[in-house]
């Protein structure tokens, strides 16, 4: 069972919090993420050692949002 790191970040972009998790796969580990993630955290990473696999929102959509997509 892969392990992934959940991590949790405020709205300047600084880590707030994070955990580890065994999941089954990377959708699991998404599904996880979203579940435990508090109202205060304004984004959310999934990490499988060194590779991102889920960003929430996206880099897309906050360019977008920024005006610059």
């Amino acid at each position: 069972m892969p392990a992934y790191e959940i991590c949790y970040l405020d709205e300047e972009g600084d880590l707030t919090y994070k955990f580890s998790a065994d999941c089954d796969d990377d959708q699991r580990a998404k599904i996880l993420a979203h579940a435990m993630k508090l109202p205060s955290a304004k984004k959310l990473e999934v990490w499988s050692g060194e590779m991102l696999i889920y960003s929430r929102p996206s880099v897309i959509w906050e360019r977008q949002a920024m005006g610059a997509g």
